[in-house]
């Protein structure tokens, strides 16, 4: 059974999701969890303070490439080469660093709406950013990832699953996104740091389990960060299938030493002991995907996320210019993620974070409900 503290204590903590709201805000913003900790990991942390090993950390542990690997064939259906897994400090630092690899001062690729750093941080590091917006129904554009592979597109980051939609993208997208890729001579980096978080009703597959092109010219970035709420401990992974790919890691400039030593401890923990929480916090998202969708304030729609916990929203039948999440941050003291931050065309979009218990997300709901009666 998952617990969230009171939001009296909720409020305490000085991680960004709580951290900088007015007196009496909810917050629902950034990919955070509300949960309290999986035991295990909580206690191989105390331990590690208890001990003062706080140093340095210096290579993948012969426990966090059998745990991560043990983890994916368990729960993801990814068989993963033991020996081809780098630490990174997190997953977008490695992305930057693989682009400026891969493209330096070409052009990146992204599906829009996207996760806001990318937007926010390629371009000062010295890339041209391609937007490919999704379809209508949240599929990705083949059409137009053609037409930017032909004008030189040269590295694509696939988030998988997509975030901030939740889709799961099926096999057969995948398979044809890798095989225009290869066509091109163009890379895949993959963001699989949601794929832990898959709900009932759909099925992941591993980039790097799709077919050779993707193995080929294709390097798999993940952590346990999301899935077990440890984003501020600063471990994350890189995976390769390819003797190709596993030359390009080489190159780049990180030290073992750059990634958090609790990070790892914790990964390790996670990846290994992890499962019984992860199968409480999936149960506890289904169902409170499922009062979403029962309590979801008239006047707006979403579609249902087949992963994460974050949902969505679509404020367009409401009056709400210019910033819905400004209206109900003013109005519910609720705090949703601004949908131009994940996509220029979002205007009309917020993002919900649900992965709180439900009865605070049933409180949130009501807010957002009582705001728009006034």
């Amino acid at each position: 059974m998952l617990t969230v503290p009171t939001l009296d204590v909720l409020r305490q903590r000085r991680s960004e999701k709580w951290s900088g709201h007015p007196p009496g805000v909810i917050g629902a913003t950034v990919a955070e969890l509300d949960f309290e900790l999986a035991a295990p990991i909580a206690t191989v942390l105390h331990d590690a303070v208890s001990r003062s090993d706080l140093g340095y950390a210096h290579e993948v542990t012969p426990r966090l490439r059998e745990a991560f690997t043990g983890f994916a064939a368990r729960r993801l259906g990814w068989q993963v080469d033991p020996d081809r897994l780098t630490l990174i400090p997190e997953v977008l630092i490695g992305l930057i660093e693989l682009c400026r690899v891969l493209a330096p001062g070409g052009k990146v690729g992204f599906a829009t709406a996207e996760y806001p750093p990318f937007l926010q941080q390629l371009p000062p590091a010295g890339f041209t950013i391609r937007q490919i917006p999704l379809r209508s129904d949240g599929s990705f554009d083949l059409d137009q990832l053609t037409a930017e592979l032909r004008d030189g597109l040269r590295v694509l980051i696939l988030a998988s699953p997509h975030n901030p939609t939740g889709r799961v993208l099926p096999r057969a997208e995948l398979e044809q996104i890798a095989e225009l890729c290869a066509q091109y001579d163009a890379w895949v980096l993959a963001d699989e740091i949601h794929a832990p978080l898959v709900l009932p009703g759909a099925e992941f597959v591993p980039w790097l389990e799709v077919s050779d092109a993707a193995r080929d010219r294709g390097i798999a970035l993940t952590s346990a960060s999301k899935a077990f709420n440890l984003a501020g401990l600063k471990c994350a992974l890189m995976v390769t299938a390819s003797d190709r790919a596993q030359d390009v890691v080489r190159r780049l400039p990180f030290s073992a030493e750059q990634v958090g030593l609790l990070g790892v401890i914790a990964a390790e923990t996670a990846f290994s002991e992890g499962d019984p929480w992860l199968d409480a916090l999936l149960t506890q998202l289904d169902r409170n995907r499922t009062l979403i969708g029962e309590r979801l304030p008239a006047g707006i729609t979403w579609s249902p996320p087949q992963a994460t916990y974050l949902g969505w929203l679509d404020c367009a039948g409401l009056d709400l210019a210019p910033d819905p999440a400004s209206f109900f941050l003013r109005a519910a003291k609720v705090a949703l993620g601004t949908g131009s931050d994940y996509d220029p065309a979002g205007r009309e979009r917020v993002r919900l974070n649900f992965g709180t218990g439900p009865e605070l997300l049933g409180e949130i709901l009501d807010r957002m409900t009582r705001s728009l009666a006034r």
